[in-house]
């Protein structure tokens, strides 16, 4: 029994890691479709990439995050964007597709805004190993559940915006999340009538022009909301600088959750490569070596576009 209880605070956790897992992926820094589904298409450029991350390294079965991303233009107009994830904390693992799809227009020759939409199926389940491990209880339904793979459905709804002056481009990006999630919870709780915008994720930037020394420096901030975890509220404090048209490419984040990350990046002819390092200031630090990222892609495309 005890091993039983053990297991479903495990599934629990699960629910919650793996919403903080999107929260704080950083490399959503240089492709906001990560978050945003009106960002695909966006920049006119195709974007293919393969992006990996380990978090609590150190840790035995530590979680690990493996995605497959594309997005890229259709027309003049339109934006298409697939994401294929699959994560693994200990014997749980959660796969996830998303579609995503963006509507892009002018407002003025230097004001461009996308709203975009993504429909998303995930499915959580129990390794082999653990669904046939004797400390199992045979018919326990959750177990059940777990083992046979829980299905989920959700939605999401995104704003995108690049506005470009002589100092260099401004952006900003907001994202609903959870949207049919949200709707259950209000069905299965009606007394609590949780709000359908209740998470959210706010980006805003600019990217100022350093035409003396070759560069880009690009600050900016992320507030969101998300569900499942125990901060109300999280911010990304963010500063992102490219050099040498993009052949260097570094960055500095910090999260209220007390993680510091490193970005280092990048593009040559086509091919980027990104890596970065998360260390947190919590006293769990003590026990794992922080979080490790990666992403390999490739863009082609009118590589002149800007955001």
């Amino acid at each position: 029994m005890k091993n039983l209880f053990v297991l479903i605070i495990c599934l629990l956790s699960f629910w919650s890691l793996s919403a903080q897992e999107e929260a704080i992926n950083q490399h959503y820094l240089i492709n906001p479709v990560m978050l945003n589904p009106a960002a695909a298409g966006f920049a006119e450029l195709h974007q293919l990439q393969v992006n990996a991350r380990v978090t609590w390294t150190g840790f035995s079965n530590a979680p690990k995050t493996y995605s497959l991303l594309y997005n890229g233009p259709i027309g003049n107009a339109f934006g298409v964007g697939l994401n294929v994830q699959s994560d693994q904390a200990a014997d749980l693992i959660n796969n996830r597709v998303q579609l995503n799809f963006g509507f892009r227009f002018n407002l003025q020759d230097n004001w461009k805004v996308a709203t975009g939409f993504a429909a998303e199926l995930r499915q959580a389940r129990l390794t082999s190993e653990a669904v046939a491990a004797a400390t199992v209880q045979g018919g326990d339904r959750t177990i059940g559940d777990y083992a046979n793979g829980r299905g989920t459905i959700d939605a999401t709804l995104g704003l995108y915006t690049s506005y470009e002056s002589r100092g260099g481009v401004t952006f900003a990006g907001l994202t609903f999340n959870n949207l049919v999630r949200n709707r259950l919870d209000g069905i299965v709780t009606p007394d609590e009538n949780p709000s359908v915008f209740q998470y959210y994720t706010f980006v805003l930037g600019h990217e100022f022009e350093l035409y003396d020394l070759n560069a880009k420096l690009e600050p900016s901030l992320a507030i969101r909301q998300i569900r499942n975890t125990t901060e109300t509220v999280m911010m990304d404090f963010n500063l992102k600088a490219r050099f040498l048209e993009d052949q260097l490419i570094a960055g500095l984040s910090y999260r209220t959750l007390g993680i510091m990350g490193i970005l280092l990046g990048t593009k040559l002819e086509g091919l980027d490569l990104y890596y970065s390092y998360d260390v947190s200031f919590q006293d769990s630090q003590q026990y794992h070596s922080g979080a490790h990222e990666v992403t390999i892609g490739i863009t082609f495309g009118n590589t002149d576009n800007r955001r």
